[in-house]
């Protein structure tokens, strides 16, 4: 192992993460040692997996837990109460009686039935970025935020004049690994507290109605009244479809627009070629994968992966950033692609786990590129890449702010 590799090795994970790439030990991994213990922030240890075949293997292990109560599991010193353990941290039977609830809301005719009111919103969205008196625009404020928080809130049911409260909140919570803040994990937990006192409010002024309503917390009210869940599970359901349902997509948006403005050859192919945008977004999904450090998982049994044993118990970490760029699965996996058709990437994870609202962000995200490349065909950014703040530390990568012109 190199001398680089070991020194970074060496250092409390996460690790920083660059402007799009992964973190360059990730490469040096998959060569020279793709199955590795780190020490996590909050002192636990866990095994890094790294390459496609081992993330996958790991993913569709039955021997693999999701359960968060398990003493091993990696939880980089972040600790909810066991009542608030969501279905992201739960094994069948548990999980499959909550994705069995939520599935109807994503299944792809229902989501295919909110495109034109997608379309709608989008171009509502553009309007207001056209009209904005002076540039540049601040394209997450103006576009990437606001179009999957008032979707959520269509199926959800929370109020859209409530996204500035629950934007702010899921970006504290997700920032609780920052190992170069003393803070973070304190605000983490605060805004883990309010969004949860949020959630039960909506939900208890759901349950105060005879018809609690067809959006998915009345769905869940509903199923609280017939004794299948718990009023707790209603708020650790909502928690995970607040974080999960628009901060994921407001990012792809982002960090699309982005890798898009840096490709010009491909972004002109794209704009004189719409249909193409379907499978440049699964290249996007694969080359971005920003969803990076949500999906954890723990040993029940002895597992050799990699030419490694992981003893029962421990915590392990299915990198499925690394994955999405190794060589040996996508060649040439770090240049961006969009003729590679990447349609067997992680960026929504594998297995019985795998992200239940891909399809709702596969239409979002086809809706806004499309739009946006067509009724804004100069779109440029207006700073330098290096002084765009990214969320270097966060599980979701991000940016706060992409200023743009046109």
């Amino acid at each position: 192992m190199t001398e680089t590799l070991s020194s970074t090795l060496a250092q409390i994970f996460p690790w920083p993460r660059p402007v799009i790439d992964p973190p360059a030990a990730y490469a040096g991994l998959r060569a020279e040692n793709p199955v590795v213990r780190v020490t996590l922030t909050g002192g636990k240890r866990a095994w890094l997996v790294t390459r496609y075949d081992d993330v996958r293997a790991i993913l569709a292990d039955p021997r693999v837990s999701a359960d968060s109560r398990d003493p091993g599991f990696p939880n980089f010193g972040f600790v909810p109460a066991e009542h608030e353990r969501s279905f992201l941290r739960m094994d069948p039977p548990e999980h499959t009686l909550f994705r069995r609830l939520l599935s109807k809301n994503f299944m792809a005719r229902r989501v295919e039935s909110l495109r034109p009111d997608i379309q709608r919103l989008v171009d509502e969205a553009i309007d207001a970025m056209l009209a904005q008196p002076d540039r540049p625009v601040d394209l997450v404020e103006h576009l990437a935020l606001p179009v999957p928080s008032t979707v959520l809130s269509w199926i959800l049911g929370v109020r859209a004049a409530d996204r500035a409260f629950f934007n702010k909140a899921a970006e504290e919570l997700l920032n609780a690994t920052d190992v170069t803040d003393p803070e973070a994990l304190p605000r983490a937990l605060r805004a883990n507290a309010s969004l949860r006192a949020y959630i039960g409010e909506l939900a208890a002024e759901k349950q105060a109605q005879e018809d609690p309503g067809d959006d998915i917390l009345g769905q869940l009210v509903l199923a609280a009244r017939d004794g299948v869940i718990t009023h707790q599970d209603i708020i650790n359901s909502g928690l995970v479809l607040i974080v999960a349902g628009h901060d994921t997509t407001a990012s792809m948006t982002a960090l699309g627009t982005l890798t898009l403005l840096q490709h010009p050859d491909q972004l002109a192919e794209l704009r004189a070629n719409p249909e193409l945008i379907p499978a440049a977004i699964e290249e996007l999904l694969r080359y971005l994968t920003i969803v990076h450090l949500i999906v954890l998982r723990v040993a029940t049994e002895p597992i050799e992966i990699g030419g490694q044993v992981i003893p029962a118990g421990d915590g392990i970490i299915p990198l499925n950033l690394s994955a999405n760029r190794d060589d040996a699965h996508y060649p040439d996996a770090a240049t961006f692609d969009i003729h590679r058709g990447a349609r067997d990437h992680f960026a929504f994870g594998y297995g019985v786990h795998q992200c239940i609202g891909q399809q709702l962000a596969r239409v979002e995200l086809q809706v806004i590129f499309e739009t946006l490349l067509r009724r804004i065909p100069t779109l440029s950014l207006a700073a330098p890449v290096e002084e765009i703040p990214f969320k270097i530390w966060s599980p979701i990568n991000g940016v706060l702010k992409l200023p743009v012109t046109w």
